[in-house]
C-alpha cells in the first residue's frame, strides 16, 4: 500500500519523559491532527488501555504476519518478545481524513519514521532534566518492577545519545512551558 503525501509530527523520547502528555495536550490545542495508534505485542496495562484506542494489541504471530506482508512503516522488537510498530494503513487513514499524523514513539522508531517521511516530518525529541527525574517519573507510574525500571533507565541513557539526530529538542522540565513550546513548533510546521 502506498501512502499519499501529507505531514507527520514525530514525538520521541525515553519512556517516562512526558511525551505522551505533550502529545495529548497538543491534540487538544491544534486542529487537524490525527494520532497514529501503534501496534504492539505487549499485554495491556490494567483495564484502562483499549484495543484500537491506545494500541492495536496483536499476538506475536499476528505481528510477524504483518511484517511479512510489508504492512509497517517501521517496526522493532523493543524488548525480547515485545514488538512495536506503525501500520501503513493507520497513516493512510489519518491522511485520508485530511489531517497531519502525529506519532508518540520511542527513539529508534522516531528515527525510522524521520527517515521514511523525510521533509514531510518534524521530529521532536523530548528531553528530561536528568536521569533521576526520569527514574522518579517511572516510579510514580506504579507499573514498573525493579528489573523493568532498571532496563528502562539503561535504555534511556542510550536513547539520549540520539538527541542530535532530531529536528528540535523540547526540554520537559515545566509542563506549561514545554507544552506551549510544542504548540508553537507544530503550528509553524503545519503552515
Amino acid at each position: 500500500m502506498s501512502i499519499p503525501s501529507g505531514k507527520a509530527i514525530i514525538f520521541s523520547a525515553p519512556s517516562g519523559s512526558g511525551k505522551t502528555s505533550l502529545v495529548k495536550h497538543l491534540m487538544q490545542q491544534v486542529p487537524n491532527l490525527g494520532f497514529s495508534i501503534s501496534a504492539c505485542t505487549r499485554d495491556k496495562r490494567g483495564r484502562h488501555e483499549v484495543h484500537g484506542r491506545d494500541y492495536y494489541f496483536l499476538s506475536i504471530d499476528e505481528f510477524k504476519n504483518k511484517i511479512d506482508q510489508n504492512q509497517f512503516v517501521e517496526w522493532e522488537e523493543v524488548y525480547a518478545g515485545n514488538f512495536y510498530g506503525t501500520l501503513k494503513e493507520e497513516v493512510h487513514r489519518i491522511w485520508k481524513e485530511g489531517k497531519a499524523v502525529i506519532f508518540d514513539v520511542d527513539v529508534k522508531g522516531g528515527l525510522a519514521l524521520k527517515k521514511y517521511f523525510g521533509e514531510q516530518a518534524l521530529a521532536i525529541f523530548v528531553k528530561v532534566p536528568s536521569l533521576d527525574v526520569l527514574e522518579s517519573r517511572l516510579n510514580d507510574r506504579g507499573t514498573e518492577s525493579e528489573e523493568s525500571l532498571s532496563r528502562r533507565i539503561y535504555k534511556a541513557k542510550f536513547e539520549m545519545t540520539f538527541e542530535p539526530q532530531f529536528d528540535v529538542t523540547v526540554l520537559n522540565d515545566d509542563f506549561a512551558k514545554s507544552s506551549a513550546e510544542t504548540v508553537v513548533l507544530v503550528t509553524e510546521f503545519l503552515k
